[in-house]
């Protein structure tokens, strides 16, 4: 397909977004199961497409004066791919199966507007009534901050230290662009063009035999922060997909009891595979059947539970476009009382001396900040750990990352803005 004809497909595919109201991933599925003459390349391209305007649809449309599928598209050629009126036009030239070519009214608008005098949400492209939640967080830069959220994310990689060292890793993953992350001493990064396909890891050797899991790199600090010990036993109480289990596994080195959980059974699927091809052999999943609970055994004798909350998931913007638009206001309170329920069950695992890591990828301040706050009142036999002594375990890039961080009395925020890495918040609390 030539990019003039993946256009026309991806104006087609927002279009059907908005009419059918279906989630883009699914859209984008069913595109490419009814259109198997396009490759690989073209379908990836065409995503690529998709996803960006899904990332800029407020400010394209501001920018266009138009909130159709195609001013959309055109927009987003400029505010995110940074071509011209004259580029763009001459994707847009009315050929067999191009865009019909550009407008007087749309080539006016792709030269002459911007989004300088744009309101908060749509040059941050988020939904309105999230802006005086960010204002809470990011004040004046929020629409710096967001922005950010809808950039691309890299493809970061954790190289499972049971199984190798980074510097061996590395070495075998030159040939997909891999360099050492910022922050995580175990973290490999590919940085993606607006419309390169995902690179295969699954297919290489090194992931096939569990020496690399991919992981971004927010979710490995929100792990090594937890400061998982050999000889602990540690209970990751939201484990899912197992992400952070592996990690904290690799921090444990074969040692201690790690117990891994999840209230919904259907999350906890993936984890039993990923976790013998890391060569995780301490680790003890316990899936939920009926009304029974899975830890009834333990009674404040956990020197660990790890949190990974479920929450908004603002801080993955950039890794899913679509969520940010399908969200509503009464998403935040539901998972506000998911977070309290096992915020509270976490405090009757943990013994005296223990520690509870909470962790979500929302930016949002009354799923973080105010939510550890709100724990500590109910529960004052617990205390924080400050800051400054959870971010020692990154050695001598701490004080890097305490300048790049959003740091608050209760915990580290993270930011694509700031640190490079999805928006996630991290906090420690220590029982007495």
């Amino acid at each position: 397909m030539t990019p003039a004809a993946r256009l026309s497909a991806a104006i087609e595919l927002i279009g059907a977004i908005d009419a059918d109201r279906v989630p883009a991933a699914k859209a984008l599925k069913e595109w490419g199961t009814a259109h198997r003459y396009a490759g690989s390349g073209d379908r990836a391209a065409i995503a690529g497409l998709v996803w960006d305007v899904l990332r800029r649809r407020a400010s394209s449309a501001w920018l266009m004066n138009d909130d159709t599928a195609r001013a959309r598209a055109l927009g987003m050629l400029k505010l995110e791919r940074g071509m011209g009126v004259d580029a763009i036009g001459a994707l847009c030239d009315g050929g067999r199966f191009a865009p019909e070519p550009l407008t007087e009214r749309e080539r006016l608008a792709l030269a002459g507007r911007s989004l300088d005098d744009a309101p908060a949400p749509i040059a941050g492209d988020y939904p309105d009534w999230l802006d005086r939640c960010l204002a809470k967080v990011f004040g004046d830069e929020r629409v710096a901050e967001a922005a950010a959220m809808a950039s691309r994310a890299p493809l970061d990689l954790r190289v499972n230290t049971l199984k190798a060292k980074r510097e061996k890793i590395l070495g075998s993953l030159t040939h997909l662009g891999a360099k050492e992350t910022p922050w995580s001493p175990t973290g490999l990064r590919i940085t993606l063009s607006a419309d390169a396909r995902n690179p295969g890891i699954h297919a290489e050797e090194d992931f096939i035999k569990g020496a690399v899991e991919v992981q971004d790199e927010g979710s490995q600090l929100a792990a090594l922060f937890s400061a998982a010990k050999p000889g602990e036993q540690v209970i990751d109480l939201c484990a899912g997909a197992g992400g952070k289990t592996l990690a904290v596994a690799a921090m444990m080195q074969g040692k201690g009891r790690l117990i891994a959980t999840d209230h919904d059974k259907r999350q906890l699927a993936p984890i039993h595979e990923r976790l013998s091809r890391a060569g995780v052999h301490n680790a003890d999943v316990r899936t939920p059947k009926g009304e029974g609970d899975t830890l009834a055994d333990i009674k404040a004798s956990a020197d660990l539970v790890l949190i990974d909350a479920p929450c908004t998931g603002t801080g993955t913007w950039r890794r899913n476009p679509d969520a940010k638009w399908r969200m509503r206001p009464g998403a935040l309170e539901v998972r506000l009382k998911d977070q309290v329920e096992v915020l509270d069950r976490a405090s009757g695992l943990v013994k005296p001396g223990g520690r509870i890591a909470y962790i979500t990828c929302s930016v949002l301040l009354p799923e973080n900040g105010e939510q550890v706050q709100n724990f500590l009142t109910r529960h004052p036999d617990f205390a924080l750990v400050p800051p400054s002594q959870t971010v020692t375990v990154i050695g001598d890039k701490a004080d890097a990352f305490a300048a790049a961080a959003l740091k608050s009395e209760e915990g580290w925020l993270m930011t694509p803005r700031r640190t490079g890495t999805d928006g996630f918040f991290v906090s420690i609390l220590r029982r007495n």
